[in-house]
């Protein structure tokens, strides 16, 4: 079954936290987050053996880089271990300097620029990679998400149609999703993941991660027991995976037990530092009064967020939003400058508006809000920082209401934040 046709629906998508950006071929591509956001708690017993037989074939001599870097990248996926892109790029490169270039080791090559947030050069690596095969689709998944983290919707709505048109599998439906969700159409962005799920994955945690965003959605629609579903769904396939994990805690904040989300949080971050998971963790914790351990938790960000930097990964949104929440906000605006410069998605604009906001210019913050609500994205957080900067007006008292019905109380430090400025107006 094909999903609607995209003009039907809307003219962008694409990341996130959630960015789909990793991809393995016409077979093996998988939606999932350039910063190894989709990491799982336990590393794949055949992910490991899959990389064994692999290094040892390439020593030998076998022609199978492309096939050990995919291996390298769904290690990073399943494990949150930045130094597998390191991995992947070594093997990458030495394999591209013999020559001549084959399609699928660019591809990887591509895969990698987009998961380290460089998609000027995914772009780049992916285009090469069509023009030396025309007729595989291995490349068409990160076109997709390269064009959509540069801005450019509408070219990449033509290349997801062609793509969905081509062959309508679990990374096609996948990108559907979040086409959809960024325009604001959440029963569309649904039906699409349900049908990524039912095409299938080629490992557990391709499947798992989409029934966890599956969760997120139905989380965010306010269908608490769909989201509890999906997400017992993805963690029968993959145990303690994280995202269905973290999934849980959002899913215990927004109902209202902060306790339970925070010990949720801290079992998580205990076994898989990862930024997005320390900044809920310890925002969790500010929420609950406890401010001394909310304020040591996130010291970890920056460490985190230097061990990224050292394998390549570019998290200049995250970072921008993390300076501008709890700390320099002058180097939010600075920092999100420079993520907008590079790509200038929706998610720049929003990361860009918030560090304004914040840094005492509204004024100038409310216009990169709305340029990053311009699809119609009811995104939580979007509204949220577009509530805020719009003060005491309509449209700020709107956009905050519209922050809290989709989701924004599974983010208990700025759902206190957003009631609190209600109140005030």
């Amino acid at each position: 079954m094909r999903a609607r046709r995209l003009s039907a629906v809307a003219l962008a998508f694409v990341l996130a936290l959630a960015v789909f950006a990793a991809t393995r071929g016409d077979e093996r591509a998988a939606a999932g987050p350039p910063a190894a956001a989709a990491a799982s708690l336990r590393p794949d017993a055949d992910t490991d053996a899959q990389v064994r037989r692999l290094q040892t074939a390439v020593r030998r001599g076998a022609p199978l880089e492309a096939e050990l870097a995919a291996a390298y990248l769904q290690k990073a996926r399943e494990s949150g271990d930045p130094s597998f892109y390191s991995r992947a790029d070594g093997v990458l490169r030495r394999a591209l300097a013999r020559g001549p270039a084959d399609p699928a080791e660019l591809v990887e090559a591509a895969t990698l620029a987009a998961g380290r947030h460089d998609f000027r050069e995914a772009e780049r690596l992916a285009r090469r990679a069509r023009s030396l095969a025309p007729d595989s689709l291995g490349a068409f998944p990160i076109l997709v998400d390269a064009l959509v983290e540069l801005g450019r919707y509408r070219e990449a709505e033509r290349t997801l149609q062609r793509m969905v048109d081509l062959k309508p599998n679990l990374p096609a439906y996948a990108r559907v999703s979040y086409f959809r969700e960024l325009t604001g159409d959440l029963p569309g962005a649904v039906q699409a993941l349900r049908l990524a799920i039912a095409a299938g994955g080629p490992v557990p945690e391709n499947v798992a991660y989409v029934q966890s965003l599956l969760g997120s959605l139905e989380l965010n629609r306010g269908r608490i027991t769909p989201a509890r579903r999906a997400y017992a769904a993805a963690l029968a396939a993959v145990p303690g995976y994280a995202p269905a994990e973290a999934g849980r805690a959002r899913l215990a904040a927004r109902s209202g037990d902060l306790r339970g989300a925070i010990s949720r949080w801290r079992r998580i971050v205990e076994r898989l530092p990862l930024p997005e998971y320390v900044i809920a963790l310890g925002e969790a914790e500010l929420a609950a009064g406890r401010r001394a351990d909310g304020q040591r938790d996130l010291m970890l960000v920056q460490a985190q967020e230097k061990l990224l930097a050292s394998a390549g990964v570019n998290t200049d949104v995250e970072l921008a939003i993390y300076e501008a929440d709890h700390g320099d906000r002058d180097r939010a605006v600075t920092v999100a400058r420079e993520a907008w410069a590079q790509a200038p998605s929706v998610r720049a604009a929003d990361a860009l508006g918030w560090a304004l906001t914040r840094a005492g210019r509204s004024a100038d913050g409310l216009r990169w809000a709305r340029r990053a609500l311009r699809l119609g994205s009811l995104d939580p957080t979007f509204r949220y920082h577009a509530g805020i900067a719009a003060g005491d007006t309509p449209e700020g008292r709107r956009n905050l209401r519209l922050a809290l019905k989709h989701g924004l109380d599974a983010y208990p430090l700025h759902a206190n934040r957003a009631r609190a400025a209600l109140e005030d107006r």
